[in-house]
């Protein structure tokens, strides 16, 4: 596998770490996961159990192996230290400063092993005013900007359902920032510091609503813009049996197919209409959606190319044609607990795929 010969230490617990790390072991990489004695991690215990260990915990902790030591203790540390003269990357998600306090941060280790690569995991990243506030996915995104740019108009801003900040902001691009940092090992023997602050990779996120106001000073809307619902070709519509029709008919060609489909062609020359024009543009096209329910919707657009889709629910999600033809769901057969079912790999290479080898570790 492409990562066979990279080792990692894994100091981090919960979400982000462990989903960074998780990217690299099912790539190959030989990732050791450190917990404190008998505590561990605390994602173990959170949710359904599979077997001994949490689902979640399952799902992100997969393709590693485990030790526990406590950093506080001399003859741990020490431990520690031999596993760092070995190993290619460091990834840990303490407040700034807490490494450097154990007589462990990326200035020490480094002269141990000017190759390695360190990475910390933080929520606003190493420096600036923030870097010792605690927080959680839901403060990050909301120093950002785009927690307030989330939901209707009308009404406050929506709690996402999953979490943007851990994954987009933070896990994403230290597993990408690893992975420079190794090449650019490769080409001068020299290993670096991977500074990730999730609110930082939040911010990166705002592709479609941040340049716009720095080139014009003019703040967005919550619920006014293009792809946050503020415009009917690119919004949910209820359907008469309670579910939920997305459309995403942004170029025209796609909007006018959709008018078309629900016979409401008067609708084509709108697309581009006013603020005030679009609220009762949408309440129109709801008008119409509601008269036939998800399934009959669906069958009407089956043939159609006009960027509609249905609300799925995750069971439905799991059952679909396309999540199954990507293998997005995979089962896992483990001698003790039997058939395991896993979050499938996003990242599909054609000569050197990931693969899911094993559950997640016992404590060790």
């Amino acid at each position: 596998m492409p990562l066979t010969s990279v080792r990692v230490l894994d100091l981090t617990r919960l979400l982000p770490g462990p989903y960074c790390t998780m990217i690299l072991a099912d790539f190959g990489a030989e990732v050791m996961k450190i917990e404190q004695p008998v505590i561990g991690d605390y994602a173990r215990s959170l949710g359904p159990k599979i077997g001994e260990i949490s689902a979640f915990f399952h799902s992100l902790n997969r393709n590693k192996k485990s030790v526990t030591l406590d950093l506080k203790s001399s003859t741990d540390k020490e431990t520690f230290l031999e596993m760092v003269d070995d190993a290619d990357v460091v990834v840990e998600s303490f407040r700034p400063g807490v490494m450097k306090k154990l007589g462990l941060d990326y200035e020490t280790l480094k002269k141990r092993n000017p190759g390695l690569i360190y990475c910390a995991i933080t929520g606003y990243g190493q420096t600036g005013p923030y870097k010792d506030k605690p927080g959680h996915d839901l403060n990050y995104i909301g120093y950002t900007g785009l927690l307030n740019l989330m939901g209707r108009s009308d009404g406050p801003p929506i709690v996402p359902a999953t979490t943007i900040a851990d994954i987009g902001g933070g896990a994403l691009p230290a597993a990408i920032g690893i992975l420079i940092a190794l090449f650019n090992r490769k080409e001068t023997g020299e290993g670096q510091f991977v500074d990730i602050g999730m609110m930082d990779g939040v911010i990166s996120w705002l592709q479609t609503v941040l340049p716009e106001y720095l080139a014009t000073g003019e703040s967005p809307s919550r619920g006014e813009q293009l792809l946050d619902g503020g415009n009917a070709n690119y919004n949910v519509y209820e359907t008469k049996d309670g579910r939920y029709l997305a459309v995403g008919a942004v170029e025209e060609k796609f909007w006018e197919k959709f008018c078309q489909t629900i016979g409401r062609e008067d609708f084509i020359p709108l697309l581009h209409a006013p603020l005030h024009k679009q609220y009762q543009l949408k309440a129109d096209v709801q008008k119409v959606i509601i008269e036939k329910s998800l399934a009959e919707w669906m069958d009407v657009f089956s043939n159609v190319e006009a960027c509609v889709s249905p609300v799925n629910t995750l069971e439905e999600m799991v059952n679909d044609p396309q999540v199954n033809a990507r293998e997005m769901i995979q089962t896992i057969i483990d001698e003790k607990l039997g058939e395991i079912k896993q979050i499938g790999i996003p990242i599909k290479l054609s000569k050197t795929p990931g693969k899911i080898r094993s559950l997640a570790p016992e404590m060790e």
